[in-house]
C-alpha cells in the first residue's frame, strides 16, 4: 500500500494549494498507539487551558488579581481591542479551532505554539483524504477535516482572508467548496457586512488595513457569529510562560482541574517572561538561577539552549519569524536579541522557553524523478482540534512537517514533507 508521486501530482487541483510547496512522500507518517491515544485526548485539556486563561485574564483586568497580568497581556494593543475583549458580550466567546504545534522529542511532545487561527487546515483535509483513499487509516479519517470545519462555520459562513495570509488561499477555497453549503472565501480588506456568521483568517495586528474589522468585533459581541474571537491576549505566546510563573502557581492550581494542569505542563517547556524590572538582590530568575536578564544576555553557547520569542500582536509573530534559538547564535548575536527584548517590553513583550531537540527519524520521500529515498529529519506534528456547538472539542486530523535533519525551527518549507498520520 502507497502512492506513487505521479498520482499525487494527478490528485493536486489545479493551481495547488499553498504558494511554495512542499515534498511528498507515499506513505504517512506512523504514530504509535500511546502517540495516538495522547493526540486523541488533549484536545480537551488545552480548551480547558485556554478557558482558564481567559478568567485569570478577566479577574486581573477586574482588579481580582494582580493587575500586572492583564496590564502585560494587553501592551501594545489599542484601547478599543482591550475594552472589547473585556466586555460581557465576549464573556463566553472562545476559539473553536486549536491546533498546538508539537515537536516530537526522544521524551515525548513539546508543545512550543498554541494557534486559533492556523493555517494547514485545507492542506491536512486533501493530504487525509488523498491517502485515505490509498487505503491508508489516516488519524482523523477520510473527512474528519472537512467536518470539524463544518463544525465551526455555517453552511453559509463566510471566511474573511487578509492579504497577509495571502499564501493560504487556495487551500481554503478548497475547503470552502469541498465544506459545501455555500460556504465562500472572501477578501477581509474588501469584506462589506451581511450578516453572514464569519470565520477569521486574519490576525488581530493587522486590523488597520482591515476597513471593517473593528465593526465585525464589535458586532461580534452583539451576537454575530466570529470565530475566533476578538481576544487577542488568548493569541499570545505569554501565556506559556506564565503557566510557569512562581506567582501564578496556586492561581492555575485553582482555576485549572488537576489533570488537565498535569498535562498541559508534561508538554510546554519551561519559560519565563523576558520582565526587564529589576529582581532584588537574593533573587533569581527561578531556573535560570542568575539575578537579572543582563546576564542571561551573557550565558555561554552550552548555557542557551534557550529559545527566545516575540509574544504575539505583530507580524514578525506567526510562522517561524520573531524565534531566535540561543545556541544557533553568536554570543553578541544573542545578547543583542535579549537585549532587545528587553527594550521590547513595554511595547511588545517577549519570551524565552528551554529549547526542545526533535529526534531524527527516517521516512521515505519522493526525488523529483518518482524515485524513494530515506530521508532523515524532525517532526512537527500539528493536531487540529474543532470545539462543536455542544461544547464537544475533538481531534479532527494532524499534519506532519517532516523537516531535514539540519534544520532546528520546524515549519512549512520548500524542502520539507508534509504528511498526514496514521497509527502503527
Amino acid at each position: 500500500m502507497s502512492l506513487t508521486l505521479e498520482q499525487i501530482k494527478a490528485a493536486m487541483p489545479e493551481g495547488g494549494l499553498f504558494d511554495g510547496g512542499w515534498q511528498y512522500s507515499p506513505e504517512p507518517l506512523k504514530l504509535s498507539k500511546a502517540e495516538a491515544r495522547f493526540l486523541g485526548s488533549l484536545g480537551h485539556p488545552l480548551a480547558q487551558f485556554q478557558q482558564a486563561s481567559d478568567e485569570l485574564y478577566r479577574r486581573s483586568a477586574a482588579g481580582k488579581m494582580p493587575k500586572w497580568i492583564a496590564e502585560t497581556l494587553d501592551t501594545g494593543k489599542p484601547t478599543w481591542m482591550v475594552d472589547l475583549q473585556r466586555s460581557a458580550g465576549l464573556r463566553t466567546a472562545m476559539p473553536r479551532v486549536i491546533r498546538p504545534d508539537l515537536i516530537m522529542t526522544e521524551g515525548g511532545f513539546a508543545l512550543t505554539e498554541l494557534d486559533s487561527v492556523p493555517g494547514g487546515i485545507g492542506i491536512t483535509a486533501w493530504l487525509s483524504r488523498l491517502y485515505a483513499d490509498a487505503g491508508f487509516p489516516v488519524l482523523g479519517g477520510r473527512d474528519g477535516m472537512v467536518f470539524g470545519f463544518s463544525s465551526v462555520l455555517a453552511d453559509d459562513g463566510a471566511i474573511l482572508l487578509s492579504e497577509e495570509s495571502a499564501d493560504y488561499r487556495r487551500e481554503m477555497e478548497w475547503l470552502a467548496n469541498e465544506a459545501g453549503g455555500g460556504r465562500t472565501v472572501e477578501s477581509a480588506e474588501e469584506y462589506v457586512p451581511d450578516g453572514r456568521a464569519l470565520y477569521r483568517f486574519f490576525e488581530w495586528f493587522d486590523w488597520e488595513s482591515i476597513p471593517m474589522a473593528r465593526t465585525l468585533a464589535e458586532a461580534s459581541a452583539e451576537g454575530l457569529p466570529l470565530t475566533s474571537p476578538c481576544k487577542p491576549h488568548l493569541e499570545d505566546k505569554l501565556w506559556l510562560a506564565l503557566l510557569w510563573t512562581p506567582a501564578l502557581k496556586p492561581v492555575w492550581e485553582q482555576t485549572l482541574r488537576g489533570s488537565h494542569l498535569k498535562r498541559v505542563r508534561e508538554i510546554v517547556p519551561r519559560g519565563w517572561v523576558v520582565d526587564p524590572s529589576p529582581l532584588p538582590p537574593q533573587a533569581a530568575l527561578p531556573g535560570l538561577e542568575v539575578n537579572s536578564w543582563d546576564e542571561v544576555a551573557k550565558f555561554s553557547q552550552k548555557e542557551r539552549r534557550l529559545v527566545l520569542k516575540i509574544s504575539g500582536f505583530h507580524e514578525s509573530a506567526w510562522g517561524s519569524r520573531g524565534v531566535h534559538i540561543g545556541h544557533d547564535l553568536s554570543q553578541g548575536e544573542w545578547s543583542e536579541r535579549v537585549q532587545g527584548a528587553m527594550a521590547d517590553f513595554g511595547e511588545q513583550p517577549w519570551i524565552m522557553q528551554e529549547f526542545r531537540e526533535g529526534r531524527i527519524i527516517e521516512h521515505p520521500v519522493f526525488r523529483e524523478d518518482g524515485s524513494i529515498e530515506m530521508m532523515k529529519g524532525r517532526v512537527r506534528l500539528c493536531p487540529y482540534y474543532f470545539t462543536d456547538d455542544q461544547g464537544q472539542t475533538s481531534l479532527a486530523g494532524a499534519l506532519a512537517t517532516l523537516a531535514p535533519a539540519d534544520k532546528k525551527k520546524i515549519h512549512g518549507m520548500r524542502d520539507a514533507v508534509l504528511l498526514p498520520c496514521v497509527v502503527e
